[in-house]
């Protein structure tokens, strides 16, 4: 690969994660289009990166693109959400299983930093950097629990999933419990315990598909 295709695949996953987050929370929301010109002209990248960018979206499932509208939001449905989180929910509690069994002192000191901003950030309402430090949390989980397969299995639904992650702390009790859900997953990885570790996370994820999926419906009327 030359080096002008490697800037260009360079810059097309920077736009593609700048992208990603707009639409995860709510900035790009469903419908609305992506125009290659003016994204160029926002982004100061030229169109090339932009249209490649677009194409990593397609394959996350986040936008549709078609020859005379261009790229389109896709829609978030009450159903899809229920599916999302029904298997995001069995991949993410297994690898707290895994992790809660093999955690070294090192990864553990690394998620009770990110909890303890998690808990800063939730005090003080900071909705859009709880949410990144949560992503980070909720990664680190995965990433952590050393099975390549789950991790390749979660990179591929997480993105959507993220979309109603971000809708449920809206809901202010919702929040709230589920800042103590990621108290109760903390406490099972101190004390090395893989069943409480699999059902608090099992719960937690399933606790917030249902709220999105409530929250999808009251909005779709």
């Amino acid at each position: 690969m030359s080096d002008t295709s490697l800037d260009i695949q360079a810059s097309a996953e920077r736009v593609a994660d700048c992208l990603r987050d707009r639409i995860v929370k709510g900035e790009c929301p469903p419908g609305s289009r992506l125009v290659e010109r003016r994204l160029s002209a926002e982004l100061n990248v030229s169109r090339t990166p932009i249209r490649e960018a677009l194409k990593l979206l397609r394959a996350d499932g986040l936008v549709k693109i078609s020859l005379h509208r261009g790229a389109q939001v896709l829609a978030y449905t009450a159903e899809e959400a229920e599916n999302l989180f029904d298997l995001i929910a069995a991949i993410e509690s297994l690898a707290a299983e895994r992790l809660a069994g093999r955690i070294g002192v090192e990864v553990l000191a690394r998620l009770e930093t990110l909890h303890e901003r998690m808990l800063k950030q939730y005090a003080a309402r900071e909705a859009s950097a709880y949410f990144d430090t949560n992503t980070e949390i909720h990664d680190s989980i995965v990433r952590e629990a050393g099975n390549p397969v789950l991790i390749d299995s979660h990179r591929r639904i997480a993105v959507r999933a993220r979309r109603g992650r971000f809708m449920a702390i809206f809901d202010a009790e919702r929040w709230r419990q589920s800042v103590e859900e990621h108290e109760g997953v903390m406490a099972a990885f101190r004390a090395r315990d893989t069943a409480a570790a699999a059902r608090i996370w099992r719960q937690h994820l399933r606790h917030s598909g249902e709220s999105v999926a409530e929250t999808l419906r009251r909005q779709r009327g």
